[in-house]
């Protein structure tokens, strides 16, 4: 899949920041179409509106979803925009992509309903069958922090999920099935489903590359704990509810069940309906989680099922209030994140066997911020590879240290595989990235101050290749590419005739340009005198 063009009337988002403008993803007629991985860098100042473009482009394709498969994605969070997405897609079972147009405009006084328009100006309507074929078959998100706006859709999207939870346990004794979103956040709360699954699951290069960076050879043990009563959550009036807190589906049942039979060890505190599991890792322990699970993706939508349900502990008002926020586009606030003792779902230890082969092993929570995000994101691109997803990453590389960033884009290039042909947009602050990628895959955001609008470009020099000096000049207009005290401190020494001053000074400078510059001036200065 690979997004061509988008034309917006009316965002609903951003205070109408996008309002007007039609975006260009720099894709041809061909759009790398026979690659697996082509991504687009969006790079640009805090407020360029990155994160908000992430947001909508979510938006759209769960309000296509939640459209055509309201069973799978439960509401939209986004009913106003309008606008005309351009895309290049090979739809489930045919080799030969083909362009399309999701398309929302006005009908009378009242956004109208998404249509789906093929090259030859056929129209599908969402309710046709045919419609969810030419949609991205997973979107997925992530973000390195507390970034309301791109998580907004998601989080939307993972509370609709718990609720059709309760409400198929509870009327309909958890027989009806509960199908999968459409919609998948990563962030720091799903970190350990991600790793553990792929650790477990994965293939050996995979293993391989997520703990080689951090000097640790493979998992140790860990435990997870699902805890179905207790106080955060409301207890089933039902007489004959099977359980005494979170009532779940036969599928989850199922999961629990299995979970059961391969622990090491487990124990069920029956007062508070709890289960401790106990895994120490061995090839029995692989195998024994491969005899129920094909692959990771399926281990981790398993694990991260579960963890959905914790959604179920937050209170009911806060809930209430997302909902609030999402109809009248207010973003101030996010759910907040229940605590570890409330958890429905969670790993409460995870430990790895380090590299050198001490027999100490090492706790996950002993890793740094940077060693952590590295594993989620490259795990979470490692496992998922469904043809035509699409990955909206924001910020991926924020708490890399630059080493780390200089090597991140061929890192998630060696994880590919022989997946089929994914989108993948990801937004930087920094140079590394782009140095990486040809400029028909770099969007430079900007605001305009007087109009407040979006502007959007390719880089007017080729980015791959380039220095990071010259990506910082091209993206960001910073030159010299050093920092503003220094730059002042050499500016001065530039403009000042005082030959002692200017000595003193031109000693205290590192190298770069800028002091060969003051090198130059002092040696007219010395020879006036």
């Amino acid at each position: 899949m690979r997004l061509r063009t988008l034309r917006i009337e009316k965002s609903a988002a951003a205070g109408g920041l996008f309002d007007g403008a039609e975006i260009w993803f720099g894709r041809d007629d061909e759009s790398k179409k026979n690659e697996p991985l082509a991504p687009l860098c969006l790079i640009g100042p805090n407020g360029s509106g990155k994160s908000q473009f992430l947001q909508l482009i979510a938006e759209i394709f769960q309000a296509a979803w939640a459209a055509h498969a309201p069973q799978e994605e439960r509401g939209s969070t986004n009913d106003e925009a309008l606008f005309e997405l351009e895309y290049l897609i090979a739809p489930k079972g045919s080799d030969k992509p083909e362009i399309v147009r999701l398309v929302r405009t006005m009908k009378g006084k009242k956004p109208g309903p998404i249509q789906l328009i093929l090259r030859n100006e056929d129209v599908i309507e969402s309710e046709a069958e045919e419609f969810g074929t030419y949609l991205p078959s997973m979107v997925i998100g992530y973000t390195s922090g507390d970034n309301e706006t791109l998580s907004l859709p998601f989080l939307a999207s993972r509370s609709g999920y718990a609720e059709a939870v309760r409400t198929s346990a509870l009327e309909q004794d958890g027989k009806l099935e509960v199908l999968d979103n459409r919609l998948m956040l990563i962030d720091y709360g799903t970190n350990l489903e991600v790793l553990f699954s792929n650790l477990m699951l994965g293939p050996e290069f995979v293993r391989t590359e997520l703990l080689s960076h951090v000097k640790l050879r493979d998992l140790a043990s860990c435990r997870c704990v699902v805890s179905l009563a207790h106080p955060a959550v409301r207890s089933s009036s039902r007489k004959n509810s099977k359980r005494k807190g979170v009532q779940l589906t036969d599928e989850l049942e199922e999961v629990i069940e299995r979970l059961q039979r391969i622990a090491t060890c487990w124990d069920l505190d029956e007062k508070n309906e709890t289960y401790t599991f106990d895994f120490f890792i061995t090839s029995a322990t692989r195998e024994a989680f491969g005899h129920f699970w094909k692959d990771p993706f399926e281990l981790y939508r398993s694990l991260h099922k579960l963890a959905l349900l914790n959604d179920l502990a937050i209170p009911k008002r806060a809930r209430e209030r997302l909902d609030k926020a999402v109809k009248e586009r207010r973003f101030a606030a996010r759910l907040p994140e229940p605590q570890q003792e409330d958890l429905v779902f969670g790993f409460a230890e995870v430990r790895f066997w380090p590299e050198d082969g001490d027999t100490e092993s090492v706790d996950y929570v002993s890793l740094s911020d940077g060693e952590h995000q590295q594993a989620l994101v490259l795990g979470a691109y490692a496992m998922v590879t469904n043809a035509n997803a699409v990955f909206l990453l924001d910020e991926p590389e924020s708490h890399f240290n630059p080493k780390w960033r200089v090597k991140f884009f061929k890192r998630l290039m060696d994880m590919t595989g022989s997946r089929q042909n994914q989108e993948v947009l990801l937004t930087t602050h920094a140079p590394f990235v782009p140095s990486d990628m040809p400029r028909d895959q770099v969007m430079i955001f900007s605001r305009d101050p007087e109009t407040n609008k979006v502007w959007v470009a390719q880089p007017e020099v080729e980015t791959f290749g380039a220095t990071f000096d010259r990506i910082l000049d091209a993206c960001f207009d910073v030159r010299p590419p050093i920092s503003k005290v220094s730059n002042n401190a050499i500016d001065e020494l530039l403009a000042s005739d005082d030959l002692e001053f200017v000595e003193r000074g031109f000693q205290t400078l590192g190298a770069s340009t800028e002091k060969a510059l003051v090198a130059s001036h002092l040696r007219k200065l010395k020879g006036a005198s």
